[in-house]
């Protein structure tokens, strides 16, 4: 990228940074609130498989919503799409009803619901249904402790390789993580440009993400997500998963730090 291209996207990562923080993302406690009490919900980092022997990654936050990472069949690496939506916890029972599925391999984005049972900081286990012809599937998953560290910028901060993929469109891509959380890339195919914000959150070791993807030739033009990031520190990997706020396109990226 040419140098006043940089500056620039520094400058407009700069504003999102700021813009995340007065909105109250990431961060650690300010000393002006008492620390977040332990779970009793299905909230956790939740690492298991599908009855389509698929790998999953699930993500539930202290409020409920989720992020529920599938690969390819017997490809743990390769990211096939995310069920994404609000749920509730209740006696060790996950109910939601507003899910969507974002899938990478040609179903597109289908409404879905997930039932599962918990056990705190144990188990996961449940069923994603859809009200289409998709096909259902069950998965169980068990509680990763990566979810009790503490995330930090400087932990996330470095060069990604990977794939991005977004509605149509799949692309390698190198994305750039500063130390301040400041995102920057470039398809190496499109030029399409992500920019934007990976902040640590409050509880839980993971990231509030959010990236406007445009320039170049985007197969989805110009377009706002925001989501969230893990980084598997023993793997070296990031998970990236994000949405437009009607939910109709989004990001998904799975990249290598180098």
């Amino acid at each position: 990228m040419k140098p006043r291209t940089i500056r620039l996207m520094n400058a407009l990562a700069m504003s999102w940074i700021l813009t995340l923080a007065a909105c109250g993302g990431g961060g650690g406690n300010d000393g002006g609130s008492p620390p977040p009490g332990p779970a009793t919900s299905a909230e956790g980092l939740w690492i298991g498989s599908t009855s389509t022997s698929r790998s999953v990654t699930g993500i539930v936050l202290d409020d409920g919503t989720y992020w529920i990472l599938y690969a390819v069949p017997h490809f743990s690496s390769l990211i096939a799409g995310v069920v994404q939506g609000t749920g509730s916890s209740l006696n060790g029972s996950f109910s939601s009803s507003d899910g969507i599925d974002f899938n990478l391999e040609g179903q597109g984005i289908n409404g879905a619901t997930v039932s599962a049972s918990y056990a705190v900081k144990q188990s996961f286990n449940g069923s994603v249904t859809y009200s289409n012809p998709n096909e259902p599937f069950t998965f169980t998953s068990s509680y990763n402790t990566d979810y009790d560290q503490t995330p930090s910028a400087s932990a996330i901060a470095g060069t990604y390789i990977g794939i991005a993929s977004v509605a149509g469109s799949n692309e390698a891509i190198t994305i750039v993580i500063s130390s301040q959380g400041a995102v920057a890339g470039t398809g190496g195919t499109s030029g399409c440009q992500y920019l934007g914000a990976a902040l640590p959150r409050a509880k839980g070791n993971l990231y509030d993400l959010s990236v406007v993807i445009g320039g170049g030739a985007c197969s989805s033009g110009t377009s706002a997500v925001t989501g969230i990031g893990y980084f598997n520190s023993s793997a070296n990997r990031l998970y990236v998963a994000a949405l437009n706020k009607s939910r109709t396109n989004g990001l998904i990226f799975v990249g290598i730090k180098s």
